[in-house]
């Protein structure tokens, strides 16, 4: 049973190598992993560049796919290349814990087919360490893209991936439909999320309107109407 890691990039030259080099010291066993996918959205920045040239000589293959922009999207396009008998979706800026890959495995040996790691930012500011101390509940309300997210290559199929019509909103979308069929388990273990959407856009801004997105989705609003609302008040 080996797991395939699917990471989607836009322009992440500065942190892409970084995280590659500290899944690689993670592992417990290099055996466990089929390859890392890399799938980039369009990066201008280099980043394809610096990933080809970090790739060669590593005993884990790396794979780079393009992808058309959107998270979703090229989640999916990682998905649909990789090898794996499981998938792990981890987010440019997210550092899972030492093990993580046995971890990963043993819970599906079990027969978990779908989960998630606790969470920790990497600030020490007050509401984010609440944020972070949320994640240990078992509750759909406490997910989110940042705790990574595995999933049996098999499951992912059936339930057929990611919703494309999300542009944001899609990994709690996933994890909604794994809720409802109870194939959803949480590993109490840390993975170490960077803050720097919260110190780019402010803590409260960012908190009041992710609340606002959550809220509107619960009332009905669309995919579209999310990416509207996101756009119009976090990028604007």
């Amino acid at each position: 049973m080996k797991i395939s890691i699917v990471i989607p990039i836009l322009n992440e030259a500065e942190t892409i190598n970084t995280l590659i080099t500290h899944l690689i010291k993670s592992l417990h066993s290099t055996k466990n992993i089929e390859e890392i996918v890399i799938v980039d959205g369009g990066s201008i920045d280099g980043s394809i560049d610096i990933v080809t040239a970090f790739s060669k000589g590593k005993k884990i293959p790396i794979r780079i796919i393009s992808s058309n922009k959107g998270r979703a999207k090229q989640l999916n396009a990682g998905a649909a290349v990789a090898m794996g008998d499981i998938l792990y979706f981890l987010h440019a800026d997210s550092f899972p814990p030492q093990s993580f890959d046995k971890y990963i495995i043993d819970e599906v040996l079990k027969g978990n087919e779908a989960g998630c790691f606790r969470m920790k930012f990497d600030s020490s500011h007050w509401w984010l360490h609440f944020l972070g101390w949320l994640t240990q509940f078992k509750s759909k309300r406490c997910r989110g893209g940042d705790q990574s997210q595995f999933i049996t290559t098999s499951l992912f199929k059936k339930i057929d991936g990611y919703d494309e019509s999300y542009i944001v909103y899609e990994d709690n979308d996933l994890v909604d439909r794994l809720f409802a069929i109870d194939k959803f388990v949480i590993i109490p273990k840390n993975v170490i999320t960077s803050a720097r959407r919260y110190n780019e856009v402010g803590v409260w801004r960012l908190q009041y309107h992710f609340l606002n997105i959550h809220m509107r989705r619960w009332m009905g609003a669309s995919s579209q109407e999310l990416y509207q609302y996101y756009k119009d008040k976090v990028t604007s």
